[in-house]
């Protein structure tokens, strides 16, 4: 049971009932680099800003680099991506994350990447691979509104 005290920065709160917040477990995203000083390759792990939620992410895969403008895909499985470029990538959170496709849910769905104290890349998630584990913790407030529906 969860109290409100025990609610903390970059919590979700949603309709345990109907779709609730889940963990991700990985997400693909877009990303355009902006400001790198380097070049971004598979296991980069810096902090994203999603929601308000401030956890370190890995590049577990860059599966696609693509055209800023158009959207199609010019390499597949690049080594490495830089300033200036955009690619589909496959993130993995090292802590527990509730983020949301941008289709769906658009607050959730777009993040920032920073790293050296500043912005390095922004993007907008596509899709997520959500845990199996069940929603986060039910609340006693939310628990008495559910009993007067029934």
């Amino acid at each position: 049971m969860g109290k409100a005290r025990d609610i903390r920065r970059g919590n979700v709160c949603g309709d345990s009932k109907n779709d609730p917040p889940k963990e991700a477990a990985s997400f693909k995203a877009q990303v355009i680099v902006m400001n790198h000083p380097g070049q971004i390759g598979n296991g980069y792990a810096p902090v994203l800003d999603c929601h308000t939620a401030h956890i370190a992410c890995k590049f577990d895969t860059l599966l696609e680099k693509i055209d800023r403008r158009s959207g199609k895909s010019v390499e597949d499985l690049p080594k490495f991506i830089k300033s200036g470029d955009a690619a589909i990538v496959k993130m993995v959170p090292s802590k527990p994350m509730c983020v949301e496709s941008f289709a769906e849910y658009p607050p959730l769905g777009r993040f920032a990447v920073r790293d050296m104290r500043q912005t390095v890349a922004v993007g907008v998630i596509k899709a997520v691979e959500k845990t199996d584990g069940k929603g986060g913790k039910v609340t006693k407030s939310a628990e008495k509104a559910a009993g007067k529906k029934k």
